[in-house]
């Protein structure tokens, strides 16, 4: 009878620990996509926000290297508004 117990703890034993390896794959990956929200929030637009002392600047993704930080809106672009390169919001061409 012994053995038959023994055998029974050792399955348990190891169907617990397959549930705890799926649930901390789970939890990896659940974990990862918060990280990379929070990592990465303007992902889908074509600008992001930096912080310049008590404001932030809106620069565009292909922003000119050469133009100041300082010469970028504090402002972000309305619907219909984008950010050049150079740092003026102008209205997009439709």
């Amino acid at each position: 009878m012994s053995a038959d117990s023994s055998s029974t703890e050792r399955e348990a034993s190891t169907g617990r620990s397959w549930r705890k390896w799926i649930l901390g794959v789970v939890l990896l990956a659940f974990f990862s996509y918060l990280l990379w929200f929070v990592v990465n929030p303007y992902r889908n637009q074509p600008y992001a926000e930096v912080p310049h002392g008590d404001h932030s600047h809106y620069v565009p993704k292909d922003r000119d290297e050469e133009v100041p930080i300082g010469r970028f809106p504090t402002r972000p672009p309305e619907p219909g508004e984008r950010i050049t390169p150079d740092g003026e919001i102008v209205p997009t061409e439709q």
